[in-house]
């Protein structure tokens, strides 16, 4: 995968930030910039996009689009995300899995991971399928626009690894209506 260009957005559960490679959106984030502060991470550290001379800022459609999107489901306005996405750094595995969940758990619905593991085709071998595909959603490098936040424990809300954690989870759940909203949720964010 080449370099990044990230561009970021404020949003309820922080500022999020969207990478993108020649070929589309490569990493959405949530928190500070990949690469920035945190020693190992996967994520190369890049300028901004429209970086340029004295400041200038330069057109990106993909992360214009990107970020206009996700601004839109975060105020409810956007269900379906229509954006390129760079596929390059996922293994196989990988490929299914979320292919699987994005073109299957739409909006305000969610699936178990036993049930997204059978919808995907895994079988039991050296992990058991659940597993595997709880491995591959905290893997998940563009987490919001591929929604492994639907992606749910048979017995509870299970793990997140977007953002300050399950928190986030239970806050977008409920931002699609797939949860009760709890006494304390506010649409400003967790």
């Amino acid at each position: 995968m080449s370099e990044l260009i990230w561009v970021s957005l404020a949003t309820p559960v922080g500022q999020v930030w969207i990478g993108r490679s020649e070929a589309g959106v490569a990493r959405v984030h949530i928190g500070s910039l990949p690469g920035a502060s945190r020693a190992g991470d996967a994520f190369p550290a890049a300028a901004p996009a429209g970086a340029g001379p004295a400041g200038a800022q330069r057109p990106d459609p993909v992360l214009d689009a990107a970020r206009t999107q996700l601004a839109g489901y975060f105020a409810g306005r956007r269900r379906v995300f229509d954006l390129p996405l760079d596929w390059s750094a996922l293994t196989e595995p990988q490929q299914q899995v979320l292919g699987v969940l994005a073109g299957s758990v739409g909006y305000g619905q969610t699936v178990s991971y036993g049930a997204l593991a059978q919808r995907a085709g895994l079988r039991p071998g050296n992990d058991i399928p659940a597993r595997a595909v709880g491995k591959i959603m905290g893997s998940n490098p563009i987490p919001l626009i591929i929604p492994c936040h639907r992606v749910v424990a048979s017995d509870g809300l299970g793990g997140y690894s977007g953002g300050t954690g399950p928190e986030v989870k239970r806050w977008l759940l409920i931002l699609e209506g797939a949860l009760p909203p709890t006494l304390d949720w506010s649409p400003a964010g967790p």
